[in-house]
């Protein structure tokens, strides 16, 4: 009995232990969590930034967090800068759930132009004769002379790279619209763009023939995935900046 006793003011201790970090990390993201508005030092233009409630709640210096800008709408041509609106940033009011006053976040052509060229060149690998060629020209009902001789029109070259140009560019916008980025986010949104266009042409697709919608299925998940990859993974990372 007497050892019961001490385990439950053991576990009564140390719960209280943990709860009081607990509540003030707690605190902490809700007093800075949220994008603000500022007024950026280099030009005075209007900006939103957000806080870094992590890094606020890990790093305690002397009772109080260390805080540091996370995010802007600048960034990321300008995101060796020195915060010095983080001051503006900490007693500005944090705006609400649904307000549109952030705007969205801009779209990076040169992840996009990359991305669009990965998949042209995907399409090219996977129906070239290494890969499913002999199986797509039977699907197709071509011979090799009329293949070859389709190769060297434009037009087709034209009409997928534009078909991938348009993709990404609809993939970059999601992203940008939801704020979002990473390759995981990228494929999500690839993911969700995809199945949208299939389901508004599904009627066209399922008259396709067997053995070339397997090939033509394959190769659209493999450059989708492809596509959201690249525009995601490289949102702020294959920047040209500002002048």
């Amino acid at each position: 009995m007497f050892f019961l006793i001490w385990l439950v003011l053991f576990l009564v201790v140390v719960s209280f232990l943990l709860l009081l970090p607990a509540s003030w990390h707690r605190a902490i993201y809700e007093r800075y969590s949220g994008g603000r508005p500022v007024a950026c030092p280099e030009n005075q233009q209007p900006a939103v930034v957000s806080i870094d409630v992590r890094h606020a709640a890990v790093a305690v210096m002397d009772g109080r967090p260390n805080l540091r800008l996370s995010d802007c709408t600048r960034w990321p041509e300008r995101s060796k800068c020195n915060q010095e609106c983080l001051s503006q940033a900490i007693q500005a009011e944090p705006y609400k759930p649904g307000e549109v006053k952030a705007g969205r976040k801009q779209i990076y052509h040169l992840p996009v132009l990359l991305a669009a060229f990965a998949a042209w060149y995907v399409g090219a690998i996977w129906h070239s004769h290494y890969m499913f060629r002999e199986q797509w020209l039977q699907a197709v009902g071509l011979t090799h002379a009329q293949v070859k001789q389709i190769v060297w029109w434009l037009s087709p070259h034209l009409l997928t790279a534009g078909v991938c140009l348009l993709f990404a560019y609809g993939v970059a916008w999601l992203l940008a619209v939801s704020h979002r980025k990473g390759v995981l986010q990228g494929v999500l949104m690839s993911v969700l763009l995809c199945g949208a266009l299939i389901a508004t042409t599904w009627f066209g697709i399922a008259r396709l023939p067997h053995d070339l919608f397997l090939i033509e299925a394959g190769y659209i998940a493999l450059a989708s995935l492809t596509v959201g990859a690249l525009v995601g993974g490289l949102y702020d990372r294959l920047v040209l900046p500002s002048q």
